[in-house]
């Protein structure tokens, strides 16, 4: 697979430089809603076409699954060894906000885990990308791309990423078996990439997301040592049933933590 992450690197690239041509004029009033009452712009469309066919042409017999397309039904898709998962615009809020907290997020799917991913925030010009055992990095710019790691636990201080518009309820409850927290709230799956990175020590997720949202981070934060655990305790895993929402989760930078401990608060 390692072959494959540069040029899907650069599809990344090429299609966060499609959402920025639109950045700055993109505006509440341009976008249409859908019927999960998300938000849709010409940035997702144009990114998501620029991506869809990049992948086509590189590995012409592989499915591509995608926000902004409609789903195979799960008779056909379950039969998929290798698939390709996207979401061309990672946190269209972030970017109709236009705080720079959006990504574009492409995964590599095998036998429902993620292999491959590539997590690129272009208002940032960050990119960060992973494959099964070679590792994580981060690139910023064009400069040399460094590998990056989760860092160790250390109670009681704590460092929890946290979404900026998602189910501050739960959350909060959740958050109070944690005293001595310090929370970084980030829109997208750079909450993911935060732990990966060594940044950061707990994203808990206890609202609604669909598998393309997180598949490509959860691969960056897998090869940097860390680890996707879903409320039944095991690995997160995609295309395992009829329905694409995520069950509630932790993504934890070190594993040898007893995070299980924490997950009766999902």
């Amino acid at each position: 697979m390692k072959h494959l992450l540069n040029p899907i690197i650069a599809l990344a690239k090429q299609a966060g430089q499609s959402i920025m041509a639109l950045y700055q004029t993109a505006t509440i009033s341009s976008i249409q809603i859908k019927s999960d009452h998300s938000p849709l712009t010409q940035a997702d469309l144009a990114a998501n076409q620029l991506i869809t066919q990049g992948l086509q042409t590189l590995t012409p017999n592989w499915p591509v699954l995608s926000e902004e397309v409609a789903e195979a039904p799960f008779n056909i898709r379950s039969q998929w060894e290798y698939y390709w998962l996207i979401d061309p615009l990672d946190g269209t809020k972030e970017f109709l906000e236009k705080n720079n907290e959006f990504t574009v997020n492409i995964a590599l799917i095998k036998n429902n885990y993620p292999v491959l991913g590539v997590v690129y925030a272009p208002a940032l010009a960050t990119c960060y990308y992973a494959c099964e055992n070679a590792g994580a990095f981060k690139q910023v710019n064009e400069a040399t791309p460094q590998s990056i790691q989760t860092r160790k636990y250390q109670p009681p201080i704590i460092t929890i990423t946290v979404s900026r518009h998602h189910g501050q309820a739960q959350l909060q409850a959740f958050l109070k078996q944690f005293p001595v927290a310090t929370l970084i709230s980030c829109g997208s799956a750079l909450k993911f990439c935060l732990l990966a990175e060594g940044q950061a020590d707990l994203y808990p997720r206890l609202s609604p997301t669909s598998e393309w949202d997180t598949a490509a981070a959860q691969c960056v934060l897998e090869a940097a040592g860390g680890a996707v655990l879903s409320n039944n305790q095991q690995r997160l895993c995609y295309n395992s049933k009829e329905s694409l929402l995520n069950p509630s989760f932790l993504a934890v930078g070190d594993v040898s933590n007893h995070w299980e401990l924490y997950l009766k608060g999902i």
